[in-house]
């Protein structure tokens, strides 16, 4: 695959540009001069400092996109002048701007590796403590990783990690913790391949020591997730935190999971109006069982959602989790339950709920 060029003389700046290129999924080539025309024009972007670009220029090399100017200083009138008679679309300081290069890049590998399409965003929030929603969340994007790629994302950072509900505890991979990201945009495939998985089925999870997770780049990786066709499942705390909210309005529809009791139903109701200012794209999941006998449609009149799908007890599912975590039978509650949403999502894309 086409990597970068580098046509930069500073080492410093050398290593800033391979430490960005490298998070974009991309391989940096460092050279004085393009081999050839054809190496010019192949590179997926080009990046250069003011000394080659004027060299470039006198050359004549063809005009091609992606060419990228950078300095260690804030851009002047000869960075300007040079990044003209090259082509250059973007001057840059690095590493000031390193999170503008990022996201440059990060359009560069969706290019070169491009993706069949968007995949749809789906939020996990629990009505009440216990509800479930960290399993159904498993359970949805292991549903969903049986049909393609998928990636499952957890936004609660007190949640435990929802690695261990899924097993990928002891696998290596980025978490959160080791996410550097500010903002911008993140390469889909960079993302995917930096993270613990399991064939299909990728997951980004909370550390085990909390500290709260920004709004910004949790909104880049649920982008990048999309963008890179994948089924993103994130789950939601119950808690009114910018990257909840920001979670809940990018979602194209929000499940909001409950048990089948008067008291939970009360607590759901609370969270559905909370949910449905943010996103009216949003439907009940109820769990059994029902000890005063509530039926699911009972309780969705109650919470004032529609009804997605009611799931009888698992059994087993607490020693399950315990050992080597979820795990789907085709025809086990959760599955059926995680399989009627997906269906409706299919059905009905584009934040169009029946």
């Amino acid at each position: 695959m086409p990597g970068i060029l580098a046509l930069v003389g500073d080492r410093a700046l050398c290593a800033d540009i391979e430490r960005i290129a490298a998070a974009a999924g991309l391989a940096v080539v460092r050279v004085v001069e393009p081999s050839s025309r054809q190496a010019w024009l192949g590179a997926a972007a080009v990046v250069v400092d003011r000394a080659a670009a004027e060299r470039c220029a006198r050359r004549a090399w063809p005009r091609r996109g992606r060419v990228i100017l950078v300095g260690a200083t804030e851009p002047d009138a000869d960075d300007f002048r040079a990044a003209l008679a090259v082509g250059a679309q973007h001057v840059m300081q690095l590493p000031a701007q390193d999170t503008a290069l990022m996201s440059v890049l990060a359009d560069v590998a969706d290019a070169v590796y491009p993706a069949t399409g968007r995949g749809p965003v789906v939020a996990v929030v629990g009505g009440h403590g216990g509800a479930g929603a960290s399993v159904f969340a498993a359970a949805l994007a292991s549903a969903a990783a049986e049909q393609g790629d998928a990636l499952l994302v957890e936004a609660d950072p007190w949640s435990g990690g929802i690695d261990l509900v899924v097993g990928l505890e002891a696998e290596g991979g980025v978490r959160w913790r080791d996410l550097q990201l500010r903002s911008g945009r993140l390469a889909a495939t960079a993302l995917r391949e930096a993270l613990p998985r399991s064939r299909r089925l990728a997951v980004l999870s909370a550390d085990r020591g909390g500290g709260d997770i920004d709004a910004a780049p949790l909104a880049a990786v649920l982008d990048a997730g999309s963008r890179g066709g994948s089924t993103v499942v994130c789950d939601v705390p119950r808690r009114a935190t910018a990257a909840a909210e920001t979670t809940l309005g990018s979602a194209d529809l929000v499940v909001v999971v409950t048990t089948a009791q008067v008291r939970s139903a009360a607590a759901t109701e609370a969270v559905a109006r909370w949910v449905s200012a943010h996103n009216p794209n949003a439907g009940l999941v109820v769990r059994g069982p029902a000890p005063g006998g509530m039926s699911p449609a009972e309780v969705a009149e109650i919470v004032g959602l529609p009804l997605l799908a009611a799931m009888r007890p698992q059994p087993r599912l607490a020693v399950v989790l315990e050992h080597g975590g979820l795990r789907l039978r085709r025809r086990a509650p959760l599955a059926v339950a995680a399989g009627a949403v997906l269906a409706l999502l299919q059905a009905h894309p584009g934040r169009a709920l029946p």
